[in-house]
């Protein structure tokens, strides 16, 4: 799995709205109604990200689920990072 190039990210964060880069990771952080629906989005999201085997660095507070991806294998944000973006987009918009 290779590296996106500085181009190829800034076309993918045009699709991915919400996203951005932090720290050289696509990060996203998500709102809920309240602790129950962050911690459904984290529990429904996992059994998806397991079958991918591409896992997140990700935290919860309260309402708040904070998501930073990137390819360790890759030494960046690689196509798994979108996909997966695209996997927690597509949870989260169910949950709301």
């Amino acid at each position: 799995m290779a590296k996106l190039n500085d181009e190829a990210l800034q076309q993918a964060l045009a699709d991915l709205p919400g996203w951005t880069i932090s720290e050289a990771k696509l990060h996203r952080e998500y709102r809920f109604a309240d602790f129950v629906m962050a911690f459904g989005f984290m529990a429904t999201a996992a059994i998806a990200i397991e079958k991918m085997n591409h896992h997140p660095e990700w935290s919860n507070v309260y309402n708040r689920v904070t998501v930073d991806l990137t390819t360790h294998d890759a030494g960046g944000v690689s196509v798994k990072d979108l996909e997966l973006a695209r996997l927690l987009d597509s949870i989260a918009a169910k949950l709301s």
